[in-house]
């Protein structure tokens, strides 16, 4: 699980403990692994067709969703990706993590593009309520969509427990499978246009011609296929692609990581980061879209469209004094999020959309 998928299991599963008095049903869109289903106050219910593709996103949520909340009663449904149904009355609660389809249309497939901007300024002016997970994704959606601002709660990310700083045995165990030993730089994220990877690339190109004890390691899967990269041939042999791992390998991965570098110039949040900092790793980052909101002091920023700005910031991370630094606020800056909290303020959400819809 990636982005929302790592948001939908973190907040369901602590809703659902929570409050064992309320019963919930999950609808998947395929057959589900058992894993999601929490608790017995889980009703887990398949709805067909599987939807990956705009047709198919169509039907499930126009067709199909309205009549499966009116067969079960539901009182208020959450979409933990945005999509809602435009028909149904029954009170429902959007979150919108970001709106970088709008921004950057040409992001993402044809089909896709068009899908998300026809129908989530639909969806959005639907919603009876709206979470987003930074006040950078409220401020969009309030300019885009010209939404009242009281209709969007800011409710931050978080990481999972399992990130923190790790043993230098561990750390030793984990580079000598992934970089052979050395210390690397690291992406984790979804490789999509908007997550900058090429032009990372190149910024590590330049920083390589001069450093040759720090390699490069990129952790993700490709989101479209026909988004490609081209990995600059004068360091091919130190930048370690792993694809997509689980959680407990990313954490060894990413405490053992040297620094994060994360230059995505749209994002609505960016739970790599938060997962960084719990491990004192410092971070370099791009000065773009809510990415110094989430850092605050705990990264080193620079123009995400400038290279030879970012291989510069990786290069002042090799001073001592400025490593220690920033792996410092790092960790007192990870104290700032928790999917506790998050959790907790989700139900206040729907809870209050709950009551005032009884009322």
């Amino acid at each position: 699980m990636e982005g929302f998928g790592r948001y939908t299991y973190e907040l369901t599963k602590r809703i659902v403990l929570n409050h064992p008095e309320h019963t919930f049903y999950f609808f998947f869109d395929r057959k589900f692994d058992p894993q999601f289903v929490f608790a017995e106050n889980v009703i887990p219910i398949v709805v067909d067709p599987p939807a990956r593709h705009p047709v198919l996103w169509y039907i499930w949520f126009e067709l199909r969703l309205g009549k499966v909340l009116k067969k079960y009663a539901i009182d208020v449904f959450w979409s933990t990706d945005g999509f809602i149904n435009l028909r149904t009355e029954v009170p429902q609660i959007a979150t919108i993590h970001d709106i970088n389809f709008h921004v950057y249309p040409k992001d993402l497939p044809t089909s896709v593009s068009y899908y998300y901007n026809r129908f989530f300024p639909k969806f959005a002016r639907k919603a009876d309520k709206i979470i987003t997970v930074s006040n950078f994704s409220k401020s969009e959606l309030i300019k885009y969509y010209e939404l009242e601002p009281t209709k969007i709660e800011v409710i931050y990310n978080s990481a999972d427990e399992i990130f923190k700083p790790i043993s230098e045995q561990e750390i030793k165990n984990t580079r000598s499978l992934i970089s052979g030993n050395k210390p690397y730089f690291l992406f984790v994220g979804s490789l999509h246009p908007r997550k900058n990877l090429q032009r990372l690339l190149n910024a590590y190109s330049i920083f390589a011609k001069e450093n040759n004890a720090i390699d490069l390691v990129i952790v993700g899967s490709p989101l479209w296929k026909k988004h490609r990269i081209k990995i600059p041939e004068d360091c091919q042999n130190r930048i370690h692609f792993t694809g997509y791992v689980d959680q407990e390998q990313l954490a060894k991965i990413t405490g053992s990581a040297y620094a994060l570098t994360y230059l995505t110039y749209y994002e609505g949040f960016g739970i790599p980061l938060v997962e960084a900092m719990k491990c004192g790793v410092p971070i370099v980052a791009a000065y773009a879209s809510c990415l110094p909101e989430i850092t605050g002091e705990a990264a080193l920023l620079c123009d995400p469209f400038n290279e030879k700005e970012a291989a510069n910031q990786l290069k002042f991370l090799l001073d001592n004094k400025v490593y220690q630094e920033f792996s410092e606020k790092s960790i007192s800056k990870a104290t700032s999020y928790s999917w506790d909290k998050a959790a907790i303020q989700t139900w206040e959400v729907i809870a209050g959309l709950y009551n005032q819809k009884k009322s």
